[in-house]
């Protein structure tokens, strides 16, 4: 688990894009799609963590946002939040999602927050499996829709 370069944002983009297409998220063309892409914003708009494996391939990527900045969506004072959680579908399966939630929330407690908060599309399964087997409860009062056609499901960890 590691910042993200500069140099890899390309691929970041190309690795976030294809995780949400193999999990079932519609990213043809235009959009959220292009957003799931620009990795080079969230680098230079938030944090972005990469985990890779031991021959330095990029198998993950996570977005983290403090309230009031670009990629915030429902995060407040006292929170922050994380967003585009992407594992390669070669590394499903061993703990790459896991390890990047759990570096969120390390990085929550560094920062001395208290609470972690995300959102999910509610057919996102596997992904609200994690949240639940690491401690998130659900946060309705902050599920929104970004569109007529999809609801986002709020998430939180008090720390």
């Amino acid at each position: 688990m590691r910042p993200a370069r500069s140099d890899e944002v390309r691929r970041v983009g190309a690795l976030t894009v294809e995780a949400y297409r193999s999990a079932g998220y519609p990213t043809s063309g235009g959009g959220y799609t292009s957003t799931l892409a620009d990795a080079g914003s969230r680098l230079r708009s938030a944090e972005l963590l990469v985990a890779v494996d031991p021959n330095g391939c990029l198998v993950g990527t996570v977005t983290i946002a403090l309230p009031g900045t670009p990629y915030a969506e429902i995060s407040r004072e006292g929170e922050l939040e994380f967003r585009m959680l992407a594992v390669t579908a070669e590394a499903r399966g061993r703990g790459v999602g896991e390890l990047l939630v759990r570096a969120v929330i390390d990085r929550a407690a560094e920062l001395g927050l208290t609470r972690v908060v995300l959102c999910s599309p509610t057919d996102m399964k596997a992904s609200h499996r994690l949240y639940d087997r690491l401690g998130f409860t659900r946060l309705p009062t902050r599920d929104w829709r970004p569109g007529p056609d999809v609801l986002l499901i709020a998430y939180a960890l008090d720390i």
